[in-house]
């Protein structure tokens, strides 16, 4: 309930005649509201402030420059009586929105603030929806669009709404312009390895992940946070040549030495066999949608594992029995299907999807595995990336020498 004070001014301003007389008797009546009425009080009354303010016979051209004292009183406020107030005046700016565009933007954007710092965060994109941007009153530029909508894209993805956040991912990908600035286009490529990592396309997401730790004007802890997240992904992704190749780049990074999951992205690019004691302690730093469970009662993490041991395998035999190969994988019998079973299904799909060369004798229980790689093989790789490691440090260095030393390599080149 608004106060008697309040109630009492109001009555008296709206009787007045002058139009200009009006504009600064609202103008002072909020300025001593808001610096003489008590917290839990001001909500009350500077929302019957709006009614009279906003009423029907006050024409637009008054209404607008009482909306920017308005707005200006209003940023100051706590979060909860912005929330509260903000509610109510952008409710009656919808019949004048067109009019007030600008300050029904700048008010909602006031309102996703508060919101924000109540964690209400899809409350905050909602309102930062509701902003007119395609309007022949109000002119905004790609640049303040795109701005907008990776904000709301974080918002939505602080409460993994990535159904709503992609939505607004996709309409800054429709933008005919490319986004300029560099700040814009590193919170969009994070907001797609978000997205991509919610939907557990986590190939594309590392790769996402590991481009952004390369990007300039990033601080170190960011980078090497966005690198470890490149790492999780990638393990979790289906095990095949695509995610062979980028476990490789990623190995192959002078940083990876320095992150908790260097581990076991060294064991899965050397293609050696994971214990469940290293899953169970990977498995502590993964967010919960990466260890929800799939349909068949697994998580995304346990089918990764199996797959990446079940070519480690292939690396080690030439054929195996499919109940030893189940014991290897650490997979146990439950319901109709033994272990030897499951680790079939497992090479099955794997060889139908090109992951995994060999083939399957389902007489006799035998996987053959075609072109194994023996442990001599495996030591000529862990040789090759030596050898390629060598040859870039010492490319580095003589990077390094030309540019301290530009006199000396001038003369090196002649």
């Amino acid at each position: 309930m608004p106060s008697q004070k309040i109630i009492s001014a109001l009555t008296e301003i709206e009787s007045s005649s002058t139009p200009q007389n009006r504009l600064q008797l609202y103008s002072d009546l909020l300025s001593e509201t808001v610096s003489t009425t008590p917290e839990p009080q001001l909500a009350d009354d500077l929302i019957y402030y709006l009614d009279s303010a906003l009423g029907e016979d006050i024409s637009i051209v008054t209404a607008r420059p009482i909306l920017d004292t308005f707005i200006e009183a209003l940023r100051k406020l706590s979060s909860e009586t912005q929330i509260k107030v903000g509610q109510h005046a952008v409710t009656l700016l919808q019949s004048r929105s067109t009019s007030v565009e600008e300050q029904d933007a700048q008010i909602r954007e006031i309102l996703a603030d508060a919101y924000e710092a109540e964690e209400e965060y899809i409350a905050a994109a909602r309102a930062l929806q509701g902003i007119h941007i395609d309007s022949s009153q109000r002119l905004v530029s790609d640049s303040a669009k795109v701005r907008l909508w990776i904000r709301i894209v974080r918002l939505y993805l602080e409460e993994e709404d990535t159904t709503s956040a992609e939505t607004f991912l996709n309409r800054i990908k429709n933008l005919p312009n490319k986004i300029k600035e560099h700040d814009l286009q590193l919170h969009f490529d994070l907001s797609q390895a978000r997205i991509q990592d919610a939907r557990r396309r986590f190939l594309d997401a590392s790769l996402q992940y590991f481009n952004v730790s390369l990007a300039s004007g990033v601080d170190e802890s960011d980078r090497l946070h966005a690198l470890a997240a490149a790492i999780r992904c990638a393990v979790l992704a289906p095990a095949g040549p695509n995610r062979s190749r980028f476990l490789g780049t990623l190995y192959k990074d002078d940083r990876a030495n320095s992150i908790e999951e260097y581990g076991i992205l060294e064991k899965m690019f050397l293609d050696r066999l994971i214990t469940p004691e290293e899953v169970a302690a990977f498995s502590q730093r993964l967010a919960p949608h990466q260890l929800a469970q799939t349909a068949d009662g697994t998580t995304v993490l346990d089918k990764a594992v199996v797959e990446h041991n079940l070519v480690a395998a292939s690396k080690l035999y030439e054929n195996i029995k499919t109940d030893a190969l189940g014991s290897i994988l650490g997979l146990e019998s439950s319901g109709d299907l033994t272990a030897g079973e499951k680790a079939e299904a497992y090479a099955a799909r794997m060889v139908e999807q090109g992951r995994l060369s060999g083939t399957i004798d389902q007489i006799d229980g035998i996987i053959y595995f075609e072109s194994s790689t023996t442990a001599t093989g495996r030591h000529i790789r862990q040789w090759d990336v030596g050898v390629q490691g060598l040859a870039e440090g010492v490319e580095r260095v003589a990077t390094n020498i030309m540019d301290k030393y530009p006199e000396f390599a001038t003369a090196q080149a002649v």
